[in-house]
């Protein structure tokens, strides 16, 4: 039997993915730290111990993502972009507008009927259109991540941000507090705020539907919804969208369909 395994060492997080065939096998995600070397070493032994296999039983692996050439299994480098279209396409075909929300960046990609990249912009060099907008707002607010998404959904009263960039909008935040805004409403300003710089970004590219939401930040129910009233479309969402690119990069690696 021949395994493969896809690994996607990304900014804020490592994710490994193993497939035999189309079957995923198992995989495993821990954050990348200042070491990427030693977080691709680890997110793999991970992934291969809850597997019961050893590096030997990998026939091929392709690596992905920023830090991609510390990946000492890696035989091959695909770029993001195509690891993260090709992810998405195998879970959902329809897909043919792909928003991937990381850690450092947004990005759209387009894919065509057959599941190929045609097109793909990517948010400014600014946290103001990634995740990273979130995890400061959430730090701010002394919240949890996976907090932030069930309670912006409470907000009866969205508080309207004047940036788009975090650091300001750390500073805003601070000022809204001090002024009685309810947490719950400067969440919902924030993936207003957020909502809006992928709407411009997705705008630009030309929408097609189906649309789906990979990376950290689809994990957000909150941000979610607002990036669908946003963009006035339903999305589709992986069960676990922190793995699409490293899907992606196994199925390469196995030159699976």
């Amino acid at each position: 039997m021949s395994y493969f395994i896809g690994v996607d060492v990304g900014s804020s997080y490592s994710k490994a993915v193993i497939l035999s065939g189309k079957e995923l096998v198992s995989f495993h995600i821990i954050p990348s730290g200042g070491n990427y070397a030693l977080a691709a070493d680890n997110v793999i032994a991970k992934a291969l111990k809850k597997a019961e296999l050893s590096p030997e039983d990998i026939t091929g692996a392709v690596a992905t993502g920023y830090g991609s050439s510390s990946v000492s299994i890696n035989n091959r480098t695909a770029t993001d972009i195509s690891c993260h279209g090709r992810g998405i396409f195998r879970l959902f075909p329809s897909a043919r507008t792909v928003i991937d929300i990381g850690g450092q960046f947004s990005r759209a990609i387009r894919l065509d009927d057959r599941g190929r990249n045609v097109a793909f912009l990517m948010s400014e060099k600014c946290a103001g259109g990634s995740g990273r907008f979130l995890q400061v707002i959430a730090h701010v607010l002394r919240l949890d991540l996976d907090e932030v998404g069930p309670l912006s959904l409470k907000s009866k009263d969205k508080v309207n941000f004047n940036t788009g960039c975090a650091v300001f909008a750390e500073t805003e935040a601070i000022s809204r507090i001090a002024e009685g805004a309810a947490v719950e409403d400067i969440l919902a300003g924030v993936h207003s705020a957020l909502a809006s710089r992928i709407q411009s970004l997705v705008s630009r590219l030309g929408m097609q539907p189906d649309v789906a939401l990979t990376g950290g930040g689809a994990k957000d129910i909150g941000l979610v919804r607002s990036i669908e009233q946003t963009l006035d479309t339903a999305t589709l969402v992986p069960e676990e969208p922190q793995i699409s690119a490293a899907l992606g990069a196994a199925l390469i690696a196995g030159d699976i369909g």
